[in-house]
């Protein structure tokens, strides 16, 4: 991306600038897209994602992302274009087996552009007082991308990444225009805007919005605002590029996109709760709080001078300092107004806190440089706290022989034994007590570099033990399930159809890549199937009587180990092919199926599967 405004500050050199940018560059390529293709894709959300990508690209139709023969109308089409470029590089499943690099790399290349942008951003226009703005323009990349969510989510096939990138770019475009007083390339921050409109929806210009309205409030200067970056041209400029598809997918599609994508996946998501993601009102700031650990303190510490009653009288008083240096107000009215939009809403997921991250790594940044003597103090304090929370999670670490042997998940039964045996906890440990005492024998110190000599080793902790964490998460909890899958490609007879029953792992229609009939543990689970073979339809696939011509008198099923010894699965004999984990892949007759169907809706059990379920598959 071309970075906006070449920078007039005499302390930081083309040259300078440059070398740092290539710094960020290789830190976020070695923390985002290293082995990024090495482990498969984790259920649940992550499947529907890459194979809705993958189905474009298999089938040309780029225009409605499908998954499992089904249209997958929850996001805008923007991740699942690029996942699907990806899919459709030449050669795709030789050096990418998994087929998860082209789904995962939307994600991580966000990241990495989002470092690059707080990078050149501090670079550009330097804090007052700071004579090292490379290496607080590094210290921000670096908060960022060392945030506990960031940390996950940017290795993740789905589209909050994306937003989250896509929509700093475009605030931090918006900002740079206004510190340097010029509308020059004002038109960028609304092309990347109506990006993030392309992948996720109207949520990017309010959130987009709030930001600008509250900083322009905060600066009491709406009209200088106004005239840098041209909100009204703007905003029609992003319409002109996003409201397209919008209008072809409504035309085409008709009245269930606009009642999944608009009534439920955004206006039923903000009134109400979906999916059981129920959470207290003040969830987010529990979530503020644990994704910037451990630099939370500093973070607490740039939002509390930001909104220091000495400091917005200075905002109001219109005679402040130039706006080049209001990036940090800029900063916290960013991420307050994630705050308040998503404390608002009746959905809450920790995922939607992810578009605060560059905010927040841009107070963390500002706020942990050396200060003046009358604001020493507080910085001193947060340092501290700072240093103390590392310890502490050094501690958690190194006390993993007591809380690992906890861990109880019935997908991955062997994951405590495993994680143990691995000893990747303990190199976390380590990692947190080398930046832990670089923390401390810094703390006296007031170079700005100092910042930087605690990130180092949770950058390692990254390389060297987290990532091979998911590693051994992935051999533990889906491997199984790929195996499963080659199993039912490798013994599947012609017409015969797939299922999964009990866990729905979407991840099994992702590697089989044929159409999979999904159903849960209750009894109208096994009724549901029974009819489901006999009569369903989706693209790619008819569901047929055992007596009719195309129909298999058998099906194979992918079921877990507790729900077939549920009572209504007991007796069936089914032909067991396979055992991967905690699932079995079994063979079994329509016939005896059909049979114990009837016998429970004689008992008074219903079908369901006609419902309508806004996030089938």
């Amino acid at each position: 991306m071309s970075m906006i405004n070449a920078p007039a500050d005499p302390r930081i050199s083309p040259r300078q600038r440059s070398r740092g940018l290539l710094l960020i560059l290789a830190l976020g390529l070695a923390m985002c897209c290293w082995q990024l293709g090495s482990t498969g894709l984790v259920d649940e959300t992550p499947p529907l994602f890459a194979a809705a990508g993958r189905a474009m690209a298999r089938t040309g139709d780029w225009l409605t992302p499908r998954v499992n023969g089904l249209p997958r109308f929850d996001k805008p089409p923007l991740v699942y274009w690029l996942m699907g470029l990806g899919y459709s590089i030449p050669a795709n499943e030789l050096w990418d087996p998994l087929g998860t690099w082209a789904g995962r790399l939307p994600s991580a290349l966000a990241s990495v552009a989002t470092m690059l942008m707080l990078g050149d951003t501090l670079m550009v226009h330097p804090a007052e007082n700071d004579n090292h703005p490379r290496r607080t323009a590094v210290a921000a990349a670096l908060a960022f991308a060392l945030s506990p969510l960031v940390q996950l989510w940017s290795r993740t096939a789905v589209s909050d990444p994306l937003l989250s990138g896509t929509l700093a770019l475009s605030l931090l475009c918006q900002w740079r225009c206004y510190a340097s007083g010029t509308s020059r390339r004002w038109w960028l921050a609304w092309v990347l805007l109506a990006s993030a409109v392309l992948t996720k929806g109207p949520v990017a210009v309010v959130l987009s919005g709030m930001t600008l309205v509250l900083f322009a409030l905060l600066r009491w200067d709406l009209k200088g605002i106004s005239q840098c970056i041209k909100p009204l041209r703007g905003l029609a400029l992003t319409a002109l590029i996003s409201l397209p598809w919008y209008v072809a997918e409504l035309l085409v599609e008709g009245q269930p996109f606009w009642d999944s994508f608009f009534g439920y996946h955004n206006l039923q998501r903000f009134t109400s709760v979906v999916n059981s993601h129920l959470q207290p009102w003040w969830f987010f700031g529990v979530i503020l709080v644990v994704a910037s650990l451990p630099f939370t303190p500093l973070l607490l510490l740039g939002l509390g001078q930001t909104l220091h009653p000495s400091n917005l009288k200075r905002a109001f008083s219109s005679v402040q300092s130039s706006a080049n240096l209001s990036l940090q107000s800029f900063a916290s009215c960013w991420l307050l107004s994630v705050l308040l939009l998503f404390t608002t809403a009746a959905t809450k997921l920790p995922s939607y806190w992810i578009p605060a991250t560059p905010a927040a790594a841009i107070l963390i940044a500002l706020a942990a440089r050396p200060s003046e003597r009358r604001n020493r103090p507080p910085l001193d304090w947060a340092w501290g706290t700072t240093i103390l929370l590392t310890f502490v999670l050094a501690v958690g670490f190194w006390s993993s022989s007591i809380w690992v042997p906890l861990i109880d998940d019935p997908e991955m039964p062997t994951l405590p034994a495993e994680l143990l045996a691995s000893r990747l906890v303990l190199r976390a440990a380590v990692c947190f007590s080398i930046a832990g005492v670089l923390g401390l024998w810094m703390i006296r110190r007031k170079a700005s570099g100092r910042l930087l000599a605690v990130q180092g080793p949770l950058v390692m902790f990254q390389l060297i033990a987290l990532i091979p964490m998911v590693d051994l998460g992935d051999r533990v909890r889906q491997l199984p399930v790929r195996e499963a899958a080659a199993t039912m490609l490798r013994v599947q007879k012609p017409s015969e159809p797939l299922a999964m029953v009990g866990a729905m792992k979407p991840s099994l229609h992702f590697y089989t890549e044929q159409v999979v009939v999904y159903e849960g543990r209750s009894d109208s689970a096994l009724v549901n199937l029974s009819d489901r073979l006999s009569h369903e339809r989706r693209r790619g696939w008819v569901g047929h009587p055992i007596d009719a011509d195309e129909g298999s008198p058998t099906v194979l099923i992918v079921i877990d180990s507790g729900t077939l010894k549920r009572r209504y699965w007991q007796g069936l004999d089914p032909q067991v092919l396979g055992q991967f984990g905690i699932y079995r892949v079994v063979r079994l007759d329509r016939t005896k199926l059909e049979r114990r169907a009837a016998e429970l809706q004689a008992d008074g059990v219903t079908l369901t599967w006609e419902a309508p379920r806004p996030e089938r598959y």
